[in-house]
């Protein structure tokens, strides 16, 4: 299912932001739709970002914060995005994030213009090695030619390295989600995490998942109080 997803991801990068809207703006808030590891009907960036608008209008920040992380996949570099994050998160009075020097990687292109660029380099490349066997002229255009390619796979495959991480992180979607000792349902409670709350998953176990947050402090919280921003 992660495949198909991240098919989709690529192929959705496309649709145009033609029907988003502001958070600020008046449009009614729509109904809100369930929490669901399958890959959506019409998944493409606008929708999500929609939908995390609508999210944000009902006063749901979890959802809306991973929606917005969700569509800030697919477009990674739209401002409307970017800033209807910020302002929710700090509506949510979460901390401002800071993009490393990974994430500023994943920003310089799409998912779906970095496997173009890695299946042009491709070509490039192979292209230039089968000139060089049929002959032997040309061979400045040749060194070029496979130069570029190379190039182009290794922007690819610094943007694939760069989003990575983002498949190991979820959304908490429950406020005051408790973090337990122990993947048990009566666990000792460790700390609290807030709604909308971005963590790092390390491991899973029987309807609980192992996080870490931001800061470092880790431990087990109930499965269905959080959501993978990479949809399985």
């Amino acid at each position: 299912m992660r495949a198909a997803w991240l098919f989709c991801l690529l192929l959705s990068s496309l649709a145009a932001y033609s029907e988003s809207a502001p958070v600020t703006d008046s449009a009614p808030v729509t109904d809100s739709a369930p929490v669901t590891d399958s890959v959506p009907v019409g998944y493409s960036a606008a929708r999500l970002y929609n939908l995390a608008n609508s999210y944000a209008r009902a006063g749901k920040p979890g959802m809306a914060i991973l929606n917005y992380e969700r569509a800030s996949l697919l477009a990674p570099n739209d401002p409307d995005i970017q800033a209807n994050l910020r302002y929710v998160r700090a509506s949510a009075h979460l901390p401002a994030e800071t993009p490393d020097s990974l994430e500023r990687v994943a920003r310089i292109t799409s998912p779906f213009w970095a496997s173009w660029i890695g299946v042009l380099g491709l070509m490039f490349v192979g292209a230039s090695v089968i000139v060089a066997q049929l002959s032997s002229r040309y061979r400045l255009v040749r060194a070029a030619a496979a130069l570029l390619g190379v190039s182009m796979l290794v922007l690819t495959l610094c943007n694939a390295l760069a989003l990575w991480p983002r498949m190991h992180q979820g959304v908490v979607i429950a406020a005051g989600t408790a973090v337990r000792v122990s993947p048990v349902p009566m666990g000792d409670p460790l700390f609290t995490l807030p709604e909308g709350e971005k963590v790092r998953i390390t491991a899973e176990h029987e309807g609980f998942a192992l996080v870490e947050t931001q800061t470092g402090r880790s431990g087990w919280i109930v499965y269905s109080n959080f959501a993978p921003i990479m949809p399985r």
